[in-house]
Formats: C-alpha cells, sequence, structure tokens
C-alpha cells in the first residue's frame, strides 16, 4: 500500500487561529454547539493524522468511514489538480471524459445489469433519487427500511433512517415503514444461532409486507452490512431471502452501499460476498474516499428505461462534478494497481479478525465482536451473560461517560477511535499496513481495561 511521508505539506498560515474562528462562525452538525471542543487537525498521511499540536494518531474511523484509501494519496492528489488545471466544472447536462469514465468504471464493477450512475455530492442524495426512481418506477409509494439504519440527513433519507437521529425531524417524508432486520446476538426474534435468526427476520418481513400491502411497496432499502448502527454482517441466506421476497412482489430492492462498499468489505460491493444483485445501488465515501464529495445510485437497465423516453424529474448543479469525477477514476484505478481490495479482504481475515477475537476472549467488557473487512465492531456489555449494555441505547451525558472514558484511553495511545452507543468500530483504512492495524488493536487491547472496570456480572 501506497504510504506518504509524514507531515509533508507546509503549515497553512490560517492554523493559528483556525480554533477561535472555528468556534466563532462554524456550525457543527449533531452538535450542542456551545458544548463542543473540536480538535483542529493540521495534516494527514495514510493512515495518520495529526493536531495543529503536534500530536500524531492513528486513523481507526477513516474520519466518517470514507477514508478507504487513506490520506493524501499522491496519485489521488495529482489527478484533481490536473483536471482543474483542465477543467474544473461544467454542467450536468454536457458529456465530460471524467464523468463518462469514472460512470463506466462504476458500472463494470457493479453486479448484474446495473449499467447507469446518476451521480449525487453524496450519500443522502443518493438515497433521495434511489427512492424517486424506485416510486415512478413502480408507481407505488412505500419504501421499507430497518431500524437499525442510517440513510442520511435531508428530508426523506432522514425518514428513511431507523437510528434515533430520525427523531428530531419527525414526521417526515410520508410512507416509509421500518421492519427489523438481523441481528443475532440481540434478536428481536429470539433466535438461538444465525440460521434460526435468517429464517425468522424473512418470516417478519413477509409479514410486514402482507399487513402493508405489497402492492403499496415501491422499495425495500437496506444497508447490506449495517454500518454505524452496528457493522451486523447479515446471516447467510438473508439478502437472498430479501431478493426473492422483492422478486415475487415486484418491488424494488436497494442496497445503500455508501459505507460498506469499494473495498470496505473486502470486496468492491458488500452484496458480492452474496451473490445477490439489487436493482439500485447507493455509494458515496468510498468510491473517492471522501476526497472531494461525490455519490451516486447504479441503476439496473429495466429501471433505467423507465426514463428512456420520459424525462426524469431530478437533478443537481454538481452531478458528475468534473474534479470529483476524477477523483473517482484515480481512486478505481488505486483499487486495481495497488490491489486494495484483495488486501482488505486479508487484513480482514489474516489481521484484525483474529486479533478481535483474542481480545473478545481477553475482556469481560467485551460481548461480541463481528465483522469482514476492514468493517468490524466491538459490542461492549456491563455483564456477558445479560448482555447488559455498557451505555444504554442512545446514551448522552453521564449515561455515555464510560464510552468517552475509553475513547479518551485510546486517544492517550495515540489511536483516533470512532464509538457509537455502546460499541467501538474498528474500521481504518483498507490500505493500512498490517503492523499499524496491529498497532492500534494492541493500544485498543490496552485501553479496555477502562471498559472492563464498569463490568457488574
Amino acid at each position: 500500500m501506497t504510504q506518504v511521508d509524514e507531515h509533508p505539506s507546509p503549515a497553512s498560515p490560517y492554523l493559528a487561529q483556525a480554533y477561535e474562528h472555528d468556534r466563532a462562525h462554524v456550525f457543527h452538525s449533531w452538535s450542542a454547539q456551545g458544548l463542543i471542543d473540536p480538535t483542529v487537525i493540521a495534516g494527514a498521511s495514510g493512515s495518520r493524522f495529526w493536531d495543529d499540536q503536534g500530536t500524531t494518531y492513528l486513523d481507526f474511523t477513516s474520519q466518517l468511514v470514507n477514508m478507504n484509501i487513506g490520506h493524501q494519496h499522491p496519485k489521488m492528489v495529482a489527478a484533481i489538480a490536473e483536471q482543474a488545471a483542465r477543467l474544473c466544472t461544467v454542467a450536468p447536462i454536457f458529456a465530460n471524459d471524467m464523468r463518462s469514465e469514472a460512470a463506466r468504471l462504476i458500472a463494470e464493477r457493479a453486479p448484474g445489469d446495473l449499467d447507469m450512475v446518476f451521480f449525487t455530492n453524496g450519500g443522502a442524495e443518493a438515497a433521495e433519487n434511489a427512492v424517486r426512481m424506485a416510486r415512478l418506477h413502480t408507481g407505488r409509494h412505500k419504501i421499507l427500511t430497518t431500524y437499525r439504519s442510517y440513510h442520511g440527513a435531508t428530508a426523506g433519507a432522514i425518514t428513511l433512517t431507523g437510528d434515533p437521529r430520525r427523531w428530531p425531524s419527525e414526521p417526515g417524508m410520508p410512507g416509509a415503514v421500518k421492519f427489523w432486520g438481523p441481528y443475532t446476538y440481540r434478536s428481536a426474534f429470539h433466535s438461538a444461532d444465525d440460521a434460526e435468526e435468517c429464517e425468522r427476520a424473512l418470516q417478519h418481513l413477509a409479514d410486514v409486507l402482507m399487513v402493508e400491502g405489497p402492492h403499496t411497496v415501491a422499495a425495500i432499502a437496506l444497508e447490506p452490512v449495517v454500518g454505524t448502527n452496528g457493522i451486523l454482517v447479515p446471516p447467510e441466506g438473508y439478502l437472498q431471502g430479501v431478493r426473492d421476497l422483492c422478486d415475487e412482489h415486484g418491488i424494488v430492492m436497494i442496497a445503500d452501499e455508501v459505507m460498506a462498499g469499494f473495498g470496505r468489505c473486502g470486496e468492491w460491493f458488500a452484496v458480492d460476498r452474496w451473490g445477490v444483485t439489487p436493482d439500485l445501488i447507493c455509494f458515496a465515501k468510498g468510491v473517492n474516499s471522501g476526497y472531494i464529495p461525490l455519490g451516486g445510485v447504479i441503476i439496473n437497465r429495466e429501471i433505467a428505461d423507465t426514463f428512456r423516453e420520459r424525462p426524469y424529474p431530478g437533478g443537481l448543479t454538481y452531478s458528475g462534478h468534473p474534479l470529483a469525477c476524477a477523483s473517482a477514476v484515480a481512486s478505481i484505478n488505486i483499487y486495481e494497481e495497488e490491489g486494495v481490495i484483495d488486501h482488505a479482504r486479508h487484513l480482514g481475515t489474516d489481521v484484525i479478525g483474529p486479533a478481535l477475537a483474542e481480545i473478545a476472549d481477553r475482556h469481560p467488557s467485551v460481548g461480541e465482536v463481528r465483522g469482514l473487512g476492514v468493517f468490524w465492531a466491538i459490542e461492549l456489555v456491563r455483564d456477558p451473560a445479560t448482555r447488559e449494555p455498557l451505555v444504554p441505547y442512545n446514551a448522552a451525558g453521564a449515561d455515555a461517560a464510560p464510552m468517552g472514558e475509553l475513547a479518551g484511553a485510546c486517544k492517550e495511545r495515540g489511536v483516533w477511535p470512532f464509538t457509537h452507543f455502546n460499541r467501538m468500530h474498528v474500521v481504518p483504512p483498507c490500505t493500512i499496513s498490517d503492523d499499524d492495524a496491529r498497532e492500534g488493536l494492541a493500544a485498543i487491547d490496552e485501553a479496555l481495561a477502562v471498559a472492563d472496570r464498569h463490568v457488574t456480572g
């Protein structure tokens, strides 16, 4: 994997006042503005970033699980600079070489006959447009999504979302219906194992369709591997079962691969692991590691043909932005040239997975570890027998303090962690070296002593 020399760039002339101006003028997402203390990031390279005081961290978050090829990859930086010198932007009504090439490369890696690409600026807009396509294609209005899900924060996407971030925006878009997806460790169906969980989860979905009226359902949208809400790897047969239900009732299957796609699960797309072909795929994040905002929907031939002579009623000023598409072309070529997909699979099988299994054996606070590729969760509990979470669902303030302590212990050891509710996610760049991955995991191993102190069972 390509690694960049540490601290390669000169300091910004604005760095000294970055914190002051942030607190005065920047309105941060998902935050109470007066209660946050953001770290000023001065630079980054490969799998590390550093703050304005020179403290360097292993990035075990990939920022927002999007920095799949690592920070400041020289081929990406060069591709963006080259495109900027040639053509910075052009309206979506025109054809453009980078937009065309990015679409071709993405379509060639998508499963089945998904061979058309509608470009957006990110994952939420991808979800919005996938829903619009499904509704217009089917003439139906309901969209089924899972409770443990996140699909974005725009008006429609937040309604599709199942987690508590949805609550302040309700009531939202009409027609969104929730169901329970599989989660064997905390089964909603009282299942004893993955096989039973798969069977019961599919029966539950069939029952939801029955009482909602399958003829009213335009799409079932799900994350093939649930991301922020638990890194929930579906049991064998589940995604195929969803595909079969969609086929039976003429429902569009939407795979939200915004987080799980482009190497994160050790495949181009997570659905590839199970050989399932959805009708629409939403993508963003890993397509270009967030170097420039980019997302989109990959569309199968049948749905694309719906709009062959009927205008599609949607668009974006920056759809297929040349700079963003140039970075996507460079990114996909990096994946190919540097074997990133294979490396991500190797990390999960040979490095992260085995290390986490050993960590689970050593720490009573670890209820379960699960994942694949470079996409893993450590589920933390107070009591291994009852599986009581280390902190309550949607905990905040003092209730969430144990997770804050754990995150602080990781940072003291030079690792910036990803935490959500009672879980720590292990999601470094897909290009991280084996040694760096082991270094970060060793730091987490040490830090978990903090969580062990809260175990009561």
